[in-house]
């Protein structure tokens, strides 16, 4: 029987942590998923570009910290509160499921470039805050040359 995942006093859900044959791996903390409850509009965007995603692309991406249970401060994640907001990783060229700066060799900028246009065509995507400014609408922010930091609408 497939065991439903957690579900917080909003409602919101961990985004499932291990699926059989999803394109997308998580980390991030705390483990276990316990930073990862999403608003639904979230849950979908991340499901259905992650779908999207396995059409054309082998490798998986990484998703990070969302919200934690209830909207409860995230230490230096303070905009992670609503379950509207995601870290996620660039993609590496071996990918290998592990973080990778921007401006290093094994960084991946053209298919980093087509995610977040997966996200930007299926989701209503506020801002993406990410250093890698040869990325059309990316906007650089302190500390995000490993990951991308995606916002969505309500």
């Amino acid at each position: 029987m497939l065991e439903v995942q957690p579900r917080d006093k909003r409602g919101f859900f961990i985004l499932p942590q291990a699926p059989e044959d999803a394109g997308y791996y998580v980390y991030g903390t705390p483990g276990r998923g316990a930073g990862q409850y999403a608003h639904p509009n979230m849950m979908m965007a991340l499901l259905y570009v992650e779908r999207e995603w396995q059409a054309t692309d082998h490798r998986k991406f990484g998703i990070g910290n969302i919200s934690l249970a209830n909207g409860t401060a995230y230490g230096q994640h303070s905009t992670h509160k609503s379950g509207l907001e995601v870290d996620i990783r660039p993609l590496r060229k071996d990918g290998l499921p592990i973080p990778v700066y921007w401006y290093n060799k094994e960084y991946d900028q053209a298919a980093t470039a087509k995610l977040i246009a997966l996200f930007r065509a299926h989701a209503c995507v506020r801002r993406v805050l990410f250093n890698d400014t040869g990325i059309p609408f990316v906007t650089p922010f302190k500390n995000h040359d490993h990951h991308f930091h995606l916002e969505l609408r309500a």
